[in-house]
């Protein structure tokens, strides 16, 4: 029987329980992956892999590699038990697929094409490409247009593997809102085309947490890295560069929530500097705070 004090007390914890965000405590399903050359390079392919493992990560993603050095990550990462879930081209800077020389830009498609490839040997489900690249020479109109025309071009070899094509906005001038970069990525109408988010990229223009929101199912990947930029007086004036995740501006319970709010569920991976097993370990227990919604603002 249910006394009045019974009642009061009941009636008082669902109110607070009520008060508590459904979030709150609950680790995002998302999948933590390192970059490959965060990893030592005076390490052999397997050294990496294995490190990655005993560090804590469920991912890695690998650039963009030769057939000699792909099949041994894919005998590395099948020995290991660490799965490859994405490619990072490695042609898009040097070979921007805006470049008003048709030949720089076949270049650029052969790399992509290559990274296609390691895709698909690897079970990797997605590419990381840079579209292009604003400069003197290429107009904001002209990198908009000749990426789109390029990248159109590898939609095809995309579908035929299984493989998403990734976009990503860095520091190129280029698609330097979310409503821009959203638009970008549905002019192509296929599923094989998607956005890879870096979360640290838009700190210096924009907000991380409403670029997700704004991105949202468009998103394919996600990049973790955290960005600080601030008035030193020792330097003599701004001073800005990366840091580790909580060390920097940005409000990571923010990007939680709006994670949270899209219903992301891929793969995050960090791409900070390289570093020793200790440097790893703390790494992935950053990563956990963050995915946890228990990473402290700056300075607490």
């Amino acid at each position: 029987m249910m006394t009045r004090r019974n009642f009061l007390q009941t009636a008082a914890a669902m109110t607070v329980m009520s008060s508590v965000p459904a979030w709150a405590n609950t680790r995002l399903p998302i999948h933590m992956a390192v970059e490959y050359n965060m990893l030592p390079d005076n390490l052999s392919i397997l050294q990496r892999f294995q490190l990655a493992k005993d560090c804590g990560f469920e991912q890695i993603e690998c650039p963009t590699s030769n057939d000699a050095d792909a099949q041994a990550m894919k005998d590395a990462s099948e020995k290991v038990g660490l799965p490859i879930h994405s490619v990072m081209n490695m042609d898009h800077w040097k070979y921007p697929f805006s470049s008003a020389d048709p030949a720089v830009v076949e270049k650029s498609l052969e790399g992509a094409r290559t990274s296609l490839r390691n895709a698909h040997l690897w079970g990797a489900t997605t590419v990381l490409l840079v579209p292009g690249v604003v400069n003197p020479q290429t107009s904001y109109k002209d990198a908009y247009t000749r990426s789109q025309i390029a990248l159109r071009k590898l939609i095809p070899l995309a579908e035929q593997l299984n493989v998403t094509i990734a976009v990503e906005e860095v520091w190129n001038k280029f698609l330097l809102s979310p409503l821009e970069f959203a638009h970008y990525v549905d002019e192509f109408n296929s599923p094989h085309v998607r956005a890879y988010f870096d979360v640290g990229n838009v700190v210096l223009y924009g907000y991380p947490q409403d670029w997700i929101r704004t991105l949202g199912k468009r998103i394919a990947k996600l990049h973790i890295k955290d960005f600080t930029f601030h008035h030193d007086k020792a330097a003599g004036g701004n001073v800005a560069r990366w840091v580790s995740p909580g060390d920097g501006d940005i409000d990571w319970t923010a990007i939680y929530s709006a994670l949270q709010d899209v219903g992301y569920q891929g793969t995050a991976t960090l791409e900070l500097a390289s570093g020793d097993a200790d440097y790893l370990k703390d790494m992935r227990r950053r990563f956990g705070l963050i995915l946890s919604g228990d990473m402290p603002a700056k300075g607490k």
